[in-house]
């Protein structure tokens, strides 16, 4: 059986800089019925390990450390016994939610993950946050985005430890370059494809967020 991507929704809070705010993240799953790889473990381990029923954990990816994609992290990675794994530039953030836990591993550039004879390559991504990646599966036609780019533009870059015109080259790089047909699962909200986002890079340059 291939590999498929499914999508769970998990509600909670994501604080920086001093403020709190309510937010909806998307969870994704990708796998097939006997392994599963994790991509951002937000809000609700027990919700997440129900989605994963009795399928291995391959790995607990992490798009990026703010706390709302990685508060449930290490209490899934406790029930399932799956590595957590994280770009190192973004432990600054890790380390505001989880002082005293550490990932498990490392995500670079360049490195691939594999699931159910899937192969998901990291794109390193800064802007949203240092440490910020994509997961590109081409295989099924799919880039996961976590917060680097949005149906209408790139993640947010006003609060501590990003930059906008960092994300804007991280976009035009490592994200628009892909087949147009890509299809973008974000990190919030609905999905997008890379062509349906590429013509309007000039317009998001222009407006500066």
């Amino acid at each position: 059986m291939a590999a498929r991507v499914d999508r769970l929704v998990t509600s909670g809070t994501f604080s920086l800089d001093g403020g709190t705010w309510e937010v909806d993240n998307n969870v994704w799953l990708v796998g097939d019925d006997s392994e599963v790889l994790v991509v951002d473990a937000a809000h609700d381990a027990d919700a997440i390990a129900a989605a994963v029923g009795d399928r291995r954990v391959v790995a607990i990816a992490c798009t990026h450390a703010h706390d709302d994609h990685v508060d449930a992290a290490p209490a899934l990675a406790a029930r399932t016994g799956a590595p957590v794994l994280l770009h190192p530039d973004d432990l600054p953030l890790w380390r505001l939610t989880h002082p005293d836990r550490a990932p498990d591993g490392e995500l670079a550039d360049g490195q691939v993950l594999t699931v159910a004879g899937t192969e998901l390559t990291v794109l390193h991504t800064p802007g949203h946050a240092p440490g910020a990646i994509c997961l590109y599966a081409p295989s099924l036609g799919t880039v996961l985005t976590g917060d680097t780019l949005f149906q209408g533009g790139p993640g947010a870059t006003g609060r501590s430890f990003s930059d906008f015109p960092t994300i804007v080259g991280s976009i035009r790089e490592r994200l628009l370059t892909l087949p147009p047909e890509t299809v973008v699962l974000t990190g919030h909200g609905d999905s997008t494809t890379v062509g349906a986002e590429a013509p309007h890079l000039q317009e998001w340059i222009d407006r500066g967020h």
